[in-house]
């Protein structure tokens, strides 16, 4: 007999299991990072490649037993290539921080000059900041956004740019609602001969569609996860539309002067990480065949809907949104002209099953423990089926909550309409 069939079942563990999974179900998701894959994107992460190491790349593996996964990996890496029309991938980083860790790597060396998002203004930890390794092994130089306008000040980017000349200029954000201007922060890159980076780790979903701008025309290289608006498995990925020479000087291990994927793939492996998660990868293959159907398509349109709808229901109520809106799937909201920290918001809301993420604002006043703001997104409500019509009600539960936060009575009355409202968006209702 197996060892493991005499294993008697771990309950503690599946208990706590089934408890989250309630908790999923009951409660109103607004985490813009967060969403819900499908089953079968579950299935495939629960699966046997999980049992297999395959340090290397599909047909040039340092283990053996490996064709079966190299035919996975594979079928992962092209179906992402035709996604996004690029010319090569990397499927392997376990995160957006792992994949943007290589490319650091594979482009940069130490004490050089980078130029991101600040954090406080929406940007990322892995795009300069100094608890991050980006920010303690490279010089990290920041743009923010207007005061006025709560938009991305190219101007500010591009002075900095010009004064400090960057080896490396990155876009993207974790906390910014509305569109980049990729082309202009290409132009600037070219007048001081630095690569640019795109991190689209949020609105992935929506550029694989065509429904925000294209990044990769005007960027060197692209990064993003895979779980937010792509809807896969946690994970991160690299790509390239357009192969090139390093033009840093970057040479591989022994020393050889190698194109830019071919460093990339380095720097993943065995540059930052040993094996593969392949039982990961299976679920991106199969997330992004889910992305290549017309369904998603359809998906990512509603994700702009509900955005929008979602948006006027809180303007409606006097909630202040930087930027007076959104272009993409999330929204970040001040909250000082309610009186109102970040932390009670997130805090008070979770008692309603009602989650979302406190968040600093430009020019934010309190600590990042405390906050003057809130994130909200859509796509996993939007997963759910909820449309544009659903939107005033999530709003009214949030408004409520937030203008009763001392009354634990109406809160918890919130709770259970919550509960209620969320029965007609059943979620994985095969597991019973």
């Amino acid at each position: 007999m197996a060892y493991f069939c005499a294993m008697q079942k771990d309950t503690l563990v599946f208990d706590l299991l089934r408890k989250e999974l309630d908790r999923q179900r009951h409660g109103i998701e607004l985490i813009a990072s967060e969403n819900f894959t499908s089953l079968q994107v579950m299935q495939a992460m629960g699966s046997v490649p999980t049992n297999k190491y395959a340090e290397g790349y599909p047909g040039k593996r340092y283990y053996g037993g490996c064709e079966v996964i190299d035919e996975i990996e594979t079928l992962a890496i092209e179906r992402l290539k035709q996604i996004f029309k690029a010319t090569w991938a990397n499927v392997q980083p376990h995160s957006g921080a792992q994949a943007n860790t290589a490319v650091f790597l594979a482009c940069l060396k130490p004490g050089d000059k980078i130029l991101g998002l600040d954090l406080s203004m929406g940007g990322h930890l892995t795009h300069g900041s100094p608890a991050n390794f980006s920010g303690k092994n490279y010089q990290a130089l920041f743009y923010g956004v207007k005061k006025e306008t709560g938009t991305v000040d190219y101007d500010q980017l591009e002075a900095t740019a010009l004064a400090e000349k960057p080896k490396m200029i990155i876009c993207g954000a974790s906390a910014y609602s509305r569109d980049w201007d990729y082309a202009r922060i290409r132009a600037v890159a070219d007048k001081i001969g630095a690569l640019v980076l795109a991190d689209i780790a949020h609105p992935a979903g929506l550029i694989a569609k065509g429904l925000l701008n294209d990044p990769f025309e005007h960027c060197h290289i692209v990064t993003s996860t895979t779980h937010k608006t792509l809807r896969g498995p946690r994970g991160g990925i690299i790509m390239l539309r357009h192969d090139f020479e390093n033009p840093f000087g970057i040479k591989d291990p022994k020393g050889n002067t190698r194109t830019m994927s071919a460093l990339l793939d380095l720097a993943v492996f065995p540059g930052t990480q040993g094996g593969p998660l392949e039982h990961v990868i299976a679920a991106k293959a199969v997330a992004f065949g889910e992305t290549l159907s017309d369904e998603f398509t359809t998906y990512g349109q509603q994700i702009l809907r509900n955005a929008q709808a979602m948006s006027a229901a809180l303007v409606k109520r006097g909630y202040n949104l930087i930027s007076n809106g959104t272009d993409n799937h999330l929204m970040l909201i001040d909250l000082r002209n309610k009186n109102l920290t970040g932390k009670k918001a997130q805090e008070t809301l979770d008692k309603a099953h009602i989650t979302l993420n406190k968040n600093a604002v430009p020019f934010d006043d309190k600590s990042p423990f405390v906050t003057s703001g809130i994130r909200v997104g859509v796509p996993a409500i939007t997963t759910r089926g909820m449309n544009e019509g659903q939107m005033e009600t999530v709003v009214s539960l949030i408004d409520k909550v937030l203008m009763n936060h001392d009354d634990e009575h109406t809160i918890k009355a919130v709770k259970e309409d919550v509960k209620a409202f969320m029965k007609q968006f059943p979620l994985y209702p095969e597991l019973g």
